[in-house]
């Protein structure tokens, strides 16, 4: 059996600094086992300021572990995350056929857009990947009239409407002229927005009847099922 008999002064002088178990074992250069260590501080008087100490020491490393142990959690998800994205990239080339965006243009008006309006289309979303992603299926599967697009924008009473206005006439590459008055919620009033990026809702209001109606027939004969 191994003697670490010649490490016990400087395991307890380790000890009275408020190191941990695991720290001394480091510090030591070799690893007395936990029960050694154990009898060995039996016999040691600690004062209080010493006990806060390995307290303290404790907890800072139950604390860094977890960060160590949450890095590396993330850094798994990360990966795995890396994967899924390279697996499923060939899809955005699915796009490109006229068949395919329309299904897609179809169900994202099935999910977001309006199906109260007879006359027109109206959707509207506060990301700008999803309104981006409508407004090019739209363009793509019909060959609409740029100047029957309408913006508005819906937003919090502390934001800035014109720099709203500005943002989505970029994403949506729908002029600033063509863009209605602002909707500011009223509830919003004297409550700051918590979420720096938040760019309020932008709704999309395209006049055309029978388009409305051509999404909708096909919502209703794609949700029907096999």
């Amino acid at each position: 059996m191994q003697s670490y008999i010649q490490f016990i002064d400087k395991a307890m002088a380790l000890r009275r600094q408020g190191r941990t178990y695991s720290e001394i074992q480091e510090l030591l250069t070799v690893k007395v086992p936990p029960s050694t260590l154990s009898t060995w501080f039996k016999q040691l008087q600690l004062s209080h300021q010493e006990k806060d100490l390995i307290s303290f020491h404790g907890k800072e490393r139950i604390r860094n572990g977890s960060i160590k142990a949450s890095a590396t959690r993330k850094l798994a998800k990360k990966k795995r995350l890396e994967i899924i994205y390279k697996e499923n990239l060939y899809l955005k080339e699915a796009l490109d056929d006229n068949e395919v965006a329309k299904i897609t243009l179809v169900m994202l008006y099935l999910c977001e857009g309006s199906k109260h309006q007879s006359a027109s289309l109206c959707f509207g979303n506060s990301n700008p990947g999803i309104i981006h992603l409508f407004l090019q299926l739209l363009r793509q599967c019909y060959k609409i009239d740029e100047k029957k697009l309408r913006c508005t924008v819906q937003c919090r009473a502390d934001q800035d409407t014109e720099v709203l206005i500005s943002f989505w006439s970029r994403i949506t590459l729908i002029p600033i002229n063509q863009f209605y008055r602002s909707r500011i919620d009223k509830r919003s009033v004297g409550v700051p927005t918590k979420k720096p990026d938040y760019k309020g809702v932008c709704r999309i209001d395209y006049f055309s009847a029978a388009l409305y109606n051509e999404l909708k027939i096909v919502g209703e004969l794609l949700s029907e099922g096999l």
